[in-house]
């Protein structure tokens, strides 16, 4: 299944996303960002603030890869509970990814991560902690898997949501089946061993 932000286009028979033109400068902006964040120095002075997160979702021995900001919402529907009432569940996320302003990828129901230079990878969660008020999702510590071996995400065993900003809901809700789109914002960091 197609996620909403698939865009497609199609020439001359071939479909093809629209973010594929970006590739090679999106490739060279992510490889140059990697080699920063994996060098020793003030660039990677700037970054550690993804070391100072709470124990729950720590990955201590892991290198940053990477580190990219996310803006998009939390999907959620409205489903029966296991008490028989209805209430919120989330449904997926959907978000673009930026790096140094630019657009570089975007995230999506998986959860996958998917980048314009033909990286991408799946997470599972393995540890959560609270966001920093009641409106934001968690932070989230999540094993990656199915990593497609290319870009800039080659390699990446974690992957950590930090800084998150609204995304929450919770509660009843009174039409099963209807939807409900929560703004949020976070960090994604991508670390390897």
């Amino acid at each position: 299944m197609n996620s909403p932000l698939d865009f497609v286009c199609v020439r001359r028979g071939r479909r093809r996303s629209r973010l594929e033109p970006l590739r090679p400068a999106v490739a060279a902006l992510l490889t140059g960002a990697a080699l920063t964040a994996g060098s020793a120095g003030p660039a990677m002075a700037a970054l550690d603030h993804w070391q100072n997160v709470p124990e729950a979702i720590d990955a201590p021995g892991e290198t940053l890869l990477l580190e990219v900001h996310a803006e998009g919402a939390q999907i959620y529907e409205c489903k029966a509970d296991a008490e028989g009432g209805l209430a919120w569940a989330l449904r997926e996320p959907i978000a673009s990814l930026f790096l140094s302003d630019k657009t570089v990828g975007r995230h999506y129901a998986g959860p996958r991560w998917e980048f314009s230079d033909g990286g991408s990878v799946s997470g599972k969660v393995v540890g959560k902690s609270q966001g920093d008020g009641p409106a934001d999702i968690p932070w989230l510590k999540l094993a990656a898997s199915g990593d497609s071996g290319r870009g800039a995400l080659a390699g990446v065993t974690t992957i950590q949501r930090i800084n998150t900003r609204g995304g929450a809901l919770d509660g009843n809700c009174e039409t099963a089946g209807t939807f409900r789109s929560v703004p949020y914002s976070a960090d994604y960091v991508f670390l390897k061993k």
